[in-house]
């Protein structure tokens, strides 16, 4: 009897398990690399993926500030503060409004030190996969001895929302490195 009850609840929670797992977007990196990558490309492509992982699909911000934080991260987004501590405020904020963001990564391109990932964030888990949805973005990274060091990025609203607040969010300058 007990087995049959402990194989049930076994059952339960491994489905329960894979539900949740189904709700977040996953980076394949193994998919979406390339041949000509050099150890030190694919080195640093496994530190941005996990790094966007955590933090854009898994809002798993405790393990970024635990990760992350000892980098210099200098921000070229305008609207967003240095470091990754103002990166964390940002989106902490940022996923109580939306807690369904994503990023769902189409391509990454290395060169070097620099990481390139193209990509379709969404706001609603029903707009995922509609690119006529969300934002289609650039994000650019350059690391140093394997830490993130820069961030570039350019974002394109799909949809009038995300066009619409794209403009209003565009006001407030919290850095003084510029774009470029």
């Amino acid at each position: 009897m007990w087995k049959i009850i402990a194989s049930t609840l076994l059952i339960l929670a491994s489905i329960s398990a894979f539900a949740q797992d189904t709700d977040k977007i996953n980076i394949n990196l193994t998919s979406l690399q390339k041949n000509n990558w050099t150890d030190k490309e694919l080195a640093n492509a496994t530190v941005i993926t996990d790094f966007v992982q955590n933090l854009m699909n898994n809002h798993n911000f405790d393990y970024i500030l635990e990760h992350y934080n000892d980098s210099s991260y200098v921000q070229h987004n305008r609207n967003l503060p240095d470091k990754i501590p103002g990166l964390v405020g940002f989106l902490t904020e940022f996923v109580k409004d939306y807690p369904a963001y994503t990023y769902d990564v189409k391509h990454i391109y290395v060169d070097g030190d620099y990481v390139i990932f193209h990509s379709h964030a969404t706001l609603e888990k029903d707009d995922r996969g509609n690119d006529k949805k969300g934002m289609n973005i650039i994000d650019t990274w350059r690391l140093e001895n394997g830490k993130i060091v820069e961030h570039w990025d350019s974002i394109q609203g799909l949809d009038t929302f995300m066009r619409f607040y794209s403009l209003i969010s565009g006001g407030d300058i919290q850095n003084t490195n510029g774009v470029f």
